[in-house]
């Protein structure tokens, strides 16, 4: 039997061979467009990663020399401070937060207080203030919720043990949560799937007028310090702030700005961003302001900005959020808080658990604060649990601001609020000579002019009826390559045109199309279909993207706004690329440029249009025309993609149209 054995076994090698073979051969036929000599669908992510590297590459070699003297550390400390307000944006006048008691309900050894204020005119805060029985002033702990949709609804558990250990506890519900989710519909239900879905699709908007969901709750969250100040029954000298999860993010951003916090704790959020970004990708809208990879800001530089002030780490083995990580930056924090001669102000609490605030972190909590609020190190332990009703927590008749309060300005209404006031700005901005206005522009797209020459390197070659097909990898230096096909009519003469195709669906999708093909070539335009970084050959997989946030690259748009250089700005380098290549090519050298670009390329075909007086005639279609349709509608899919950081501040897109004059760009849709 051996011997017919060994038989079948080699025939079925030879099937799965030729079966092999024809697969391969079929998925060539689909991809005979492609131009890059080579195949990395995560291509894209891999060269942004290496500026991620490279920006913390730097930031360790600062960082370990500030760690040297306590005079160095206070400077780098310092030094972060500035440069984190700087990216944060501005901020608003503080104006009376209208705060009011809603309600009062007493518990057993504690009573509650509902409270609603306004962060500034017509932004409504729904929070809860858990105030101990006796004699006060308490001091006080700010809870900062998770990604939970209810918010601060149920009571968190540890501000229970908290407000039962003498200290009162305010938890404030962060924009997209509890009751003030900003998609709802007139039932007062959310119309996403979670607050991550609703940050992200808020963060868009922000960004476009130069702020960000981040600087939002920041704001909200010093205000609440604010208001927690007035109150009688509360000690303005011992005030503490702590979260889980998202709401150690807002944490982190809230801790270092505030010199009225006097202790803190970040729980199961801790961790390197550069281990974070490479291993699990960005995460929602509020954890990210851009351009802290730019800055060099890690997440320990916003927590050691409070530095010596006394904080907490708790964090979980087996969490989500990369433990390895989170050894390796508390590190960072023993050094610089040895630096400032104060080590025991700063401790690291690991439980054998994952995500969260189990009650080992509670009572880990709890005994932190009793420590440096009372002097009193004895630990708390956590005894019993207490069930408080929702009635109870509730600030609005609704359960939501939106709509309950008739005259609330929701934030996509601020956005786009703000967006208007821009405009005498946009106005005066528009009015300077041209070369302050490109600058601006470029500044703004996070390029620079490009000096390096590119070189083109030829990938394939074939012939079709009437035309020949030439295949190019193009490159530049410190730049993703940009494969592209060159359609070259047999009848090609002097006053033939280069017509250059963006297409959002893929240069293949085009060049499968040979009727749209044949209407080129017939009038002897010579066409170059292209496919920009992150579209078509170089797409990102989009399992790779989390759908929740309602963006197809969205790890990448991320990535590109946290290293200062933002996705479109990028896109239009590879514009110039392709330009350089017409210039320089034999047979389109010399001849008129026509750039036509649909969807998402939209933003991209107009930014470089405007730039280079190489591209004679633009046609857009299907793309939008004015940064105003996102804010109008911000429950949009892959905004994030188009976002450039505080750009209405200065312009929107119909205003490099108009600018750029003589119809060099037009909408034909």
């Amino acid at each position: 039997m051996k011997p017919i054995e060994n038989v079948m076994t080699k025939y079925r090698l030879v099937w799965i061979l030729i079966i092999s073979l024809g697969v391969v051969a079929n998925a060539n036929a689909q991809s005979n467009f492609n131009a890059l000599p080579w195949k990395m669908n995560t291509a894209y992510f891999n060269y942004l990663m290496r500026d991620v590297h490279q920006q913390y590459a730097d930031r360790k070699t600062t960082i370990e020399e500030a760690f040297k003297s306590e005079q160095s550390m206070l400077e780098y400390r310092d030094n972060c401070i500035l440069k984190y307000k700087n990216i944060l944006g501005e901020f608003p006048e503080k104006e009376d937060l209208n705060a009011q008691v809603l309600g009062v309900s007493q518990q057993n050894g504690f009573r509650i207080e509902k409270i609603v204020f306004e962060s500034i005119p017509k932004r409504y805060v729904t929070a809860n203030l858990y105030i101990p029985d006796g004699n006060g002033p308490f001091p006080v702990a700010v809870e900062l919720c998770g990604h939970g949709m209810g918010g601060k609804i149920p009571a968190p558990r540890a501000a229970l043990l908290l407000v039962q250990n003498q200290i009162a506890v305010l938890v404030v519900d962060p924009v997209g949560q509890g009751e003030r989710v900003q998609f709802v519909d007139e039932n007062s239900k959310s119309m996403t799937r979670g607050s991550t879905t609703g940050h992200t699709l808020l963060n868009a908007g922000a960004n476009l007028v130069g702020t960000s969901v981040a600087a939002a709750e920041y704001w909200d969250n010093h205000r609440a310090i604010d208001y927690l100040v007035t109150h009688s029954d509360i000690d303005a000298d011992r005030i503490g702030v702590f979260g889980s999860s998202g709401g150690g993010t807002q944490t982190s951003y809230l801790m270092g700005l505030d010199d009225r916090i006097k202790v803190a704790s970040v729980c199961s959020y801790f961790s390197q961003r550069e281990r974070v970004l490479e291993m699990y990708d960005p995460s929602d809208g509020c954890q990210h302001v851009p351009y802290e990879g730019r800055e060099q800001l890690e997440i320990a530089d916003f927590v050691l900005m409070m530095a010596p002030r006394p904080v907490l780490i708790m964090s979980g083995r087996y969490d989500f959020v990369d433990y390895w990580g989170a050894t390796q930056a508390f590190a960072e924090l023993e050094k610089t808080y040895t630096a400032f001669g104060s080590p025991e102000k700063v401790k690291l609490f690991s439980i054998e658990g994952g995500h969260g605030m189990p009650k080992p972190k509670r009572e880990a909590l709890a005994s932190w604060f009793r420590q440096w609020m009372y002097n009193d190190s004895t630990p708390v332990v956590e005894k019993n649990t207490v069930s408080i009703p929702a009635e109870a927590l509730q600030c609005t008749e609704t359960g939501q601001v939106n709509t309950a309060i008739r005259d609330k300005i929701s934030f996509p209404e601020y956005h786009l609020n703000l967006a208007k006031k821009y405009e005498k700005q946009r106005a005066a901005f528009l009015n300077q000579d041209r070369a302050v206005i490109e600058a601006k522009v470029i500044e703004l797209l996070g390029i620079s002019v490009q000096k390096s020459k590119i070189s083109s390197e030829p990938t394939g070659f074939g012939n079709s009826r009437n035309y020949e097909i030439h295949k190019y990898q193009i490159t530049r230096l410190g730049q993703m390559p940009v494969p592209c096909v060159l359609l070259v009519p047999e009848n090609v003469n002097s006053n033939s045109q280069v017509v250059l195709i963006l297409n959002e669906g893929g240069k293949n999708n085009f060049l499968e199309d040979q009727n749209t093909i044949d209407s080129y070539i017939n009038q002897n335009q010579i066409l170059l279909v292209a496919d920009l970084r992150g579209f078509g050959e170089t797409a990102d997989p989009s399992g790779l993207n989390d759908t929740k946030y309602w963006n197809r690259e969205y790890r990448n748009a991320m990535i590109s706004m946290h290293i200062g250089k933002p996705i479109v700005g990028q896109r239009v380098i590879d514009v110039f690329s392709l330009l350089d290549f017409i210039e320089n090519s034999e047979v389109t050298k010399n001849k008129e440029v026509i750039l036509k670009a649909n969807g998402a390329y939209g933003s991209v075909a107009v930014h470089a249009a405007f730039l280079d007086p190489r591209i004679s005639k633009t046609e857009i279609s299907g793309a939008v025309k004015s940064y105003f349709e996102f804010l109008e509608n911000p429950m949009q899919h892959n905004v994030y993609s188009q976002v450039l950081y505080g750009v209405l501040k200065y312009y929107d897109l119909k205003d490099l149209v108009q600018i750029a004059g003589k119809n060099r760009i037009r909408f034909v849709d």
